[in-house]
């Protein structure tokens, strides 16, 4: 028999299957792979999120690059379990009912954690609070406001509910979850039978939440206007406390999430420095992401592994013994990852990469901090560098968030300049990136690429999925790669680190690095390249995963 869980993850998206669009990036695969990994480690934990029947959205592009979306409808039933319980929440002064329902994830030992995914869509509820839970990251801030009192109020109420009543931890994966504390704090006042909030009731709800912070990008931290909050929530306790919720004049997400919590975490340690900068606080900490190898190595590295690391799924720091794998049988693994990649990119668009060619790869949301855009800044040097150096070909796949223009713009962008290379240096945009077309890129291409704007990039982990496949960084120093770089060893840096932003200087230094080391080595030396690509696993995979991330999540923030 399973423990009764005693940790509560709070996360506005997950990727529990590929299947399920329940997740639009980077921060929904990093939820899934640490409940993944939870499981694996009998973490005794349950996981709250919201049901999006329309999930984040499917993304068409034409032949110009203009991105349109729909629906990404799913079957509900086919995949998750309703649970019987209900509870209501008051939001706009209606009554809103709330179910759950549920898909358990399954560890390598076989233990089990409980995924709930909350649902509004019941024929008890007036049609606009149906619609509710319908939408990842749509609609407009009252919408999000209305999903965010979902997950945070309802998921506590429905957690109680269902019967979760050890619960001594409550983790807000980001401030989207924040309401929970105030749901917390309303049910300390009611048992102590306070009628204001006071200062031992925080303390009491401050040492049961852990809050990790994602990005250090402004449109991450969700705020509203004290007015909307007013309208959705009506009259709150714990909102009439100055600096508890608000700051700056508005309810803050972030800030809540912050005042109320005992453990306060960013994603590496380059971002830890940056949040406790830009939040002025010394007590934030740093859990460097990770991701979960099972789920990540591709079946041709999952093989190789299999036969040379007994046990490495249920100890992935055991992959620093893969410095003991013979090369070629690396080079043969990987040569499998990229035929497969590009049999999947010939399917899909029917453009026929060459297997012999440096296939460089980039896979991401668009949008302008991301610098997509960075590698094509000076299509003439591109030219040079593949016609005197060494020819090679780009896979490119991301979406733009539906209401960024910006983002949208630099996707018509990068296919002007596919029309514009295309007799030097093929390259292609791969439509509706997802957790499937990422684990064959991050596996199949034979450079991984990533070209923040610093100190933007909070983490980062796409780059550690193609490090256990043996695929080696090309990254800006920022995030993850500040830790995760050694040049010549694990991958290859872009510029300085802890320098100012300056876009030509970062061009001229990713140009240079391919031009005078990469490609050369790729086609003059492999066998150095394929040492750089075993480093990639024997110090990369090893150390940055969720395992490792879980087991500090466990010792700085769960049980201590």
């Amino acid at each position: 028999m399973e423990p009764r869980p005693t940790v509560a993850y709070f996360t506005m998206e997950i990727a529990v299957d590929p299947r399920l669009p329940t997740y639009s990036g980077g921060l929904g695969v990093l939820a899934g792979d640490a409940v993944r990994s939870a499981a694996d480690l009998r973490v005794p934990m349950v996981t709250v999120t919201l049901l999006h029947r329309r999930g984040y959205f499917v993304q068409h592009l034409d032949e110009l690059g203009r991105q349109t979306e729909t629906p990404a409808r799913w079957d509900v039933e086919g995949f998750l379990e309703e649970l019987p319980a209900r509870v209501t929440l008051t939001i706009h002064g209606r009554s809103v009912a709330v179910r759950a329902w549920r898909r358990e994830v399954e560890g390598v030992g076989g233990a089990r954690v409980p995924v709930l995914f909350l649902d509004t869509d019941l024929p008890e509820n007036a049609p606009q609070d149906r619609e509710l839970t319908h939408y990842l990251y749509g609609g407009d801030r009252r919408y999000r406001l209305c999903q965010e009192v979902v997950l945070g109020v309802g998921g506590v109420r429905l957690l109680q509910a269902l019967g979760y009543h050890d619960i001594t931890r409550y983790h807000m994966n980001e401030g989207h979850a924040a309401l929970l504390a105030a749901e917390l704090l309303r049910q300390t006042m009611s048992m102590r039978g306070e009628t204001r909030v006071t200062d031992d009731a925080i303390a009491a709800v401050r040492r049961k939440c852990v809050f990790t912070t994602h990005t250090p990008v402004p449109a991450g931290h969700d705020v509203f206007p004290l007015d909307l909050a007013k309208e959705v929530l009506g009259r709150h306790d714990a909102l009439e406390v100055s600096g508890l919720f608000t700051h700056d004049g508005l309810l803050n997400m972030t800030y809540a999430a912050l005042n109320l919590s005992h453990y306060v975490n960013g994603v590496a340690k380059r971002h830890g420095e940056v949040s406790r900068k830009m939040f002025g606080s010394e007590s934030v900490d740093s859990v460097t992401n990770g991701v979960h190898l099972a789920t990540w190595a591709a079946p041709a590295f999952h093989a190789l592994f299999d036969r040379y690391i007994e046990g490495w799924k249920a100890d992935n720091a055991s992959l620093r013994f893969a410095v003991h794998i013979p090369p070629d049988e690396i080079r043969a693994a990987h040569q499998q990852c990229k035929r497969e990649l590009f049999d999947n990119i010939k399917s899909r668009t029917g453009v026929a990469l060459d297997a012999g060619t440096l296939t460089i790869g980039y896979g991401r949301r668009a949008t302008a901090y991301k610098r997509p855009t960075l590698l094509m800044d000076d299509p003439a040097r591109l030219r040079r560098i593949a016609e005197r150096v060494g020819k090679f070909q780009v896979v490119y796949a991301g979406k733009a968030h539906p209401n960024d223009q910006a983002g949208k713009e630099l996707v018509r962008d990068l296919f002007r300049s596919i029309g514009t290379l295309r007799d030097a240096v093929q390259v292609v945009y791969l439509p509706n990136y997802d957790m499937g077309l990422g684990q064959l890129m991050t596996a199949g291409c034979d450079l991984w690429l990533n070209t923040p704007e610093p100190p933007m990039e909070a983490s980062g982990t796409s780059g550690m999925k193609a490090a256990v496949n043996g695929v080696p960084s090309l990254s800006v120093l920022d995030g993850w790669w500040v830790e995760g770089c050694i040049e010549d060893v694990t991958g290859w840096s872009i510029g300085e680190p802890g320098r100012d932003h300056d876009r030509p200087r970062d061009a001229e230094a990713l140009y240079s690095k391919l031009e005078q080391t990469i490609v050369p080595m790729y086609y003059r030396d492999p066998a150095r390249y394929l040492r750089v690509m075993q480093g990639a696993i024997v110090l990369n995979a090893s150390f940055f995963n969720t395992e490792r991330m879980m087991h500090q999540y466990i010792t700085k923030a769960y049980f201590s």
